[in-house]
């Protein structure tokens, strides 16, 4: 996952560029970076972002991303994303069934993994895959996906 994501994302992002655009080539880039590696990568099912809202800064609002239809809005603290929002921490779930409060968009989803993207300190959105087999990510997703993060936190205006 780390070589498939090193070789694009830089070229695809830019100050001054609207986060729009950055963030719905960034999904893609997942989506298909994903689909090209082995078992269980490539049973990906959604890759995508969710934006702390500009008017309710407790709540998530649904951004760019590839997949199923998805929740539209995600409170703080609920399920996977909300949780990582709240704790401005990744969470790396090997088996969703198993996480208290788990949102199910597609009750295809056995796995999932959510980092958040901090700037100035703040949480200012998160970036969400899930997987269709259990134990779909694990260290080398997190660390490419936490680095990630930090590149579109430096490269976007919120």
């Amino acid at each position: 996952m780390h070589k498939c994501l090193n070789k694009r994302k830089r070229c695809l992002m830019g100050k001054g560029i609207g986060f729009g655009t950055n963030f719905s080539n960034t999904a893609s880039l997942l989506w298909h970076a994903y689909h090209s590696l082995p078992s269980p990568s490539s049973a990906v099912n959604w890759a995508g972002f969710y934006f702390t809202s500009p008017t309710n800064s407790s709540q998530l609002l649904l951004g760019p991303f590839q997949g199923q239809v998805a929740c539209q809005v995600i409170n703080f603290g609920r399920g996977v994303c909300g949780t990582a929002a709240k704790e401005a921490r990744t969470q790396l779930v090997e088996d969703v069934e198993k996480f208290p409060g788990h949102i199910a968009c597609d009750g295809a989803s056995r796995s999932e993994i959510v980092v958040p993207i901090v700037q100035d300190g703040k949480v200012v959105a998160i970036i969400d895959v899930d997987c269709a087999e259990l134990n779909g990510f694990n260290a080398e997703d997190q660390e490419a996906l936490e680095e990630l993060a930090e590149l579109l936190a430096r490269s976007c205006d919120f």
